[in-house]
């Protein structure tokens, strides 16, 4: 296994280019794979790219703020001192590898935003306090836990279809989540990651080949010392002002409390945002410690806002073309009862690496896949559902959502991915199992 894996990970380092180069040769892939596979022309093909260029604005927005917010959350005095003791329970390297995995697991099974920031800001505070940890394989791990996210509470495709009115209820109904989230099949897939990821994670520990972070280069940079009381303006004094902050964070609460109080635990990126921002308010005390904190997760946001707007491009081309719809077309052609689950899972992760986002992808295979699942008498929750966890598995090879949890912990996509390929061909076996035997 020691093997096994410095040879991943040198593969990966020596060939694996950075993510923004990586998004740059997928849009030429899918531009060549567009005039080969379908009838579009080249200027079809630039007119789609962008065309879909800007239309993931908001989503692009979004994960700037769950980056900045969770950083300025995890930053704080009073959240900062709970990651400390909760990376107290980490003695070893190899117990600090079995609790991020753990945790970040149990994170994005909640809330798929809530697990990538969490998971990362937690292997930073482990790596912090445990000597000897390999940090590659620290952030590699906080990251595997996101392998879990459309199998649990926040799962884009189970979600959309229980709820009523989606855009394919007349071809099945309204499905509830007892038959997707917390069907036998699906239960027994996030058990078993939940029991062989973190053990992998632990196998994969090389002692001869570590990559050690000196801690003081994890610390936040300080802040700027405040000036005493009886020199600052009047700004500064509303600056440091703990009333400000206070009333400001009291009202951020009472709407998360009635938020939660009229939706429950349904949890989506907008309010994971919100509660990230205002606990961060409040935790921060003052303006100007909460604005110092912003100053330096900012610093970490420029690979999201650079890259999403060419998978936005990718994105059009794929749909616009038809080359999404012709990859899952043949993985139909060649299914039949038994196997129709298994392939629409592999075809989904195959489109997953060029359409980065759970209800993009549905709406493009979701016709196709449940037309012929229903042809061959499989039932609609288990094909939704294969190709959800399809949406999931190639994630961690493809470095779009991988990016903040990068961002956060200061280092390259190379430095993790070849850790990644072992926690994707681990839970292919996995999900297959479930999907083909449940």
């Amino acid at each position: 296994m020691k093997a096994l894996t410095n040879a991943s990970t040198k593969l990966m380092q020596r060939y694996l280019p950075d993510p923004f180069l990586f998004v740059i040769i997928l849009t030429f892939v899918v531009f060549a794979l567009g005039l080969l596979i379908t009838p579009s022309t080249p200027l079809e093909m630039v007119t789609y790219w962008g065309d879909g260029f800007w239309d993931l604005l908001t989503f692009a927005m979004q994960m700037v703020l769950i980056l900045v917010t969770g950083y300025v959350l995890a930053s704080s005095p009073l959240f900062k001192g709970f990651l400390q003791k909760l990376a107290k329970l980490a003695k070893s390297p190899a117990q600090a590898i079995v609790i991020v995995t753990l945790v970040a697991l149990a994170a994005s099974w909640i809330n798929w935003g809530f697990g990538l920031v969490i998971g990362a800001l937690f292997a930073k505070e482990l790596a912090k306090q445990i000597r000897n940890v390999d940090y590659r394989l620290l952030i590699a791990s906080a990251y595997s836990g996101f392998i879990v996210w459309h199998g649990g509470f926040a799962g884009s495709i189970p979600l959309t279809i229980a709820t009523e009115g989606h855009f394919t209820e007349d071809l099945i109904g309204v499905i509830p989540t007892s038959e997707t989230i917390f069907a036998p099949f699906n239960l027994f897939i996030v058990i078993a990651l939940f029991i062989s990821v973190p053990i992998l994670n632990r196998f994969m520990m090389n002692k001869d080949d570590v990559v050690v972070v000196d801690p003081k280069l994890l610390e936040d940079s300080p802040s700027e010392a405040q000036k005493e009381k009886a020199n600052q303006t009047p700004a500064e004094r509303l600056e440091n002002s703990k009333v400000l902050s206070m009333v400001t964070g009291f009202m951020g609460l009472v709407f998360i409390a009635y938020y939660l109080s009229q939706n429950g635990f349904s949890l989506n990126l907008n309010i994971v945002n919100f509660i990230f921002l205002f606990l961060g308010i409040l935790f921060h005390m003052t303006p100007r410690n909460f604005l110092n904190s912003v100053a330096n997760a900012v610093k970490n946001a420029g690979g999201i806002i650079v890259q999403f707007p060419f998978y936005a491009g990718i994105m059009g081309m794929m749909v616009a073309s038809g080359l999404a719809v012709e990859f899952s077309q043949w993985f139909v052609a060649i299914s039949n009862e038994f196997t129709f689950p298994l392939f629409a899972f592999i075809s989904a992760g195959i489109v997953n690496f060029f359409v980065p986002s759970g209800g993009g992808q549905w709406a493009v295979q979701a016709p196709i896949m449940l037309s012929a699942g229903a042809e061959l008498g499989v039932d609609s929750a288990k094909t939704a559902m294969a190709v959800a966890w399809g949406d999931a598995w190639t994630n961690m090879i493809q470095p779009f959502w991988a990016l903040p949890a990068l961002a956060i912990a200061g280092l390259k996509a190379r430095d993790i991915m070849g850790f990644c390929l072992f926690v994707l061909f681990l839970s292919s076996i996995v999900i297959g199992i479930g999907l083909l035997f449940f």
